[in-house]
């Protein structure tokens, strides 16, 4: 055979220039797709399905033992009632409506009348699905979300309190016409600054003595009252509340607050991610008992945090009761210095944003630091952490590796789990009972996610050494 023409040195240059191209574009196009997969693997939206269907939900609701006309006194057809339509007057978290939910079923109780619940009214901007801007908010039916009492579940054995309705039994019982109905801005303005105490026994005899069958608690105008709620944000955001703790953490609204089985289902379901690594002497049987959780809110909480810094706010509700460790007291601005409404020194701005926005190196010090005392307290080893956060980037990455240093042999975040259309649409109520379950939950001290997973926790029986904030 005759010997293989070499190539020209022009054209040798050629074929090995244009081999050098093809590997260089290759090695990019490789790598930016993989890089393209990776992202999407870590990122891809959870909610690519569609929204889920309650239809059977709200069969079962209607079908609740006390939705019966012919019940006696005090349900049925010759029950009392209240519907707060106040509480829906505008869209909030889910968090803010369920403090405002428990106390209003405490204010029905103690007042002898059915709570009328209905449906949790998404802001479309939370929903996990999208929603076209000419659409109804998003409902969740309210036994998705939460078990108990306030949800139509029974009171204590022996306790004659008529049970909550739903809204749709309201309406049987209750036409229009035989309600009599209550604004808000005849009894609020009054209660503007009262101690929560004056606030709860105010309403409780109103309540409690008015003969009507029926009452609806009706909103003012927007112009007249931002935040129309029975118990509104400014009441939850100070110490107004606190006074009212030791009564409500035994009153049976509180006690019989339960975890609704959708929820349970979906801590089922993960429970296995919660498993250390390497099972140690002290492992429980239940994973989430031996799990460190961590409630770090990211994305739109900066502004939020902002906003506190420059109202000198302090924490959040039950996050204040004063036998819990890590205190916040807002800094009073230096001497001789009078700050104008709304503003504050950027000294004191920054002594906010450090314990309600904190850097990755402070989150790692709060942990080590809780871990260590925990450890000192109970004897008990955690060497699984879980982060739930609401952050969407690669900051959430980078948080894991500095924490990842201190030799947690399982990280997990709220990103790992997986879930049902049912269980994604009451995600938060999924995080929070997984933060109420664990060993030790660190939380944001002006979130009221924080502050009823608090609420839980103590309910529960967990020591406050066990409950930190930032």
């Amino acid at each position: 055979m005759p010997p293989l023409a070499r190539p020209s040195r022009p054209r040798l240059w050629a074929l090995l220039l244009t081999a050098l191209a093809i590997s260089v574009l290759y090695d990019v196009e490789v790598k930016r797709n993989l890089k393209l997969v990776y992202e999407f693997t870590l990122y891809r939206p959870i909610n690519r399905d569609a929204p889920p269907d309650y239809t059977e939900m709200r069969e079962w609701e209607s079908r609740l033992p006390q939705h019966d006309t012919e019940l006696p006194f005090p349900e049925g057809k010759t029950g009392r009632y209240v519907l707060f339509a106040n509480s829906r007057a505008h869209q909030a978290g889910w968090n803010n409506k369920l403090n405002e939910m428990l106390f209003n079923t405490w204010l029905a109780h103690d007042s002898n009348r059915a709570y009328v619940f209905h449906d949790f009214i998404w802001e479309k901007t939370h929903y996990p699905w999208r929603t076209p801007a000419n659409a109804s908010n998003p409902l969740t039916p309210l036994t998705a979300l939460v078990a108990g009492p306030s949800a139509g579940a029974p009171w204590d054995a022996g306790d004659s309190a008529p049970r909550a309705v739903t809204e749709v039994y309201f309406d049987l019982v209750c036409p229009k016409h035989t309600r009599r109905v209550i604004n808000t801005r005849d009894v609020k303005p009054r209660l503007r600054h009262a101690d929560g105490s004056v606030i709860f026994d105010a309403w409780r005899r109103l309540l409690s003595e008015a003969p009507e069958r029926c009452i609806e608690i009706e909103a003012a105008t927007p112009e007249e009252d931002a935040f129309p709620e029975t118990f509104d944000i400014y009441f939850w955001s100070g110490r107004r509340s606190v006074s009212l703790w030791d009564a409500f953490k035994d009153a049976p609204v509180s006690r019989l607050l339960r975890t609704s089985p959708t929820v349970q289902a979906a801590v089922d379901a993960n429970a296995h991610l919660f498993q250390p690594a390497r099972p140690h002497t002290n492992t429980r049987a239940n994973p989430l008992e031996s799990v460190f959780s961590i409630h770090v809110r990211r994305g739109d909480f900066k502004q939020a945090c902002l906003e506190h810094a420059a109202l000198n706010s302090t924490f959040y509700n039950w996050n204040l009761l004063p036998f819990l460790p890590d205190k916040f007291d807002p800094p009073p601005p230096p001497p001789g210095i009078t700050l104008l409404k709304g503003t504050n020194t950027p000294e004191n701005e920054a002594a906010f944003l450090a314990r309600c926005l904190p850097f990755p190196e402070a989150i790692a010090h709060k942990v080590r630091e809780a871990r260590r005392e925990y450890r000192e307290h109970t004897g008990h080893r955690l060497d699984v952490l879980y982060i739930m956060s609401n952050d969407g980037t690669t900051w959430l990455d980078a948080l894991k590796e500095t924490l990842r240093a201190d030799g947690w042999n399982r990280i997990v975040t709220s990103r790992d789990l997986r879930l049902t259309a049912q269980q994604k649409d009451v995600g938060v109520a999924v995080d929070m009972d997984i933060g109420r379950q664990s060993a030790v939950f660190i939380g944001n001290g002006w979130s009221s996610f924080t502050s009823n997973v608090v609420h839980r926790r103590l309910i529960d029986g967990k020591e406050p050494i066990s409950i930190r904030f930032w």
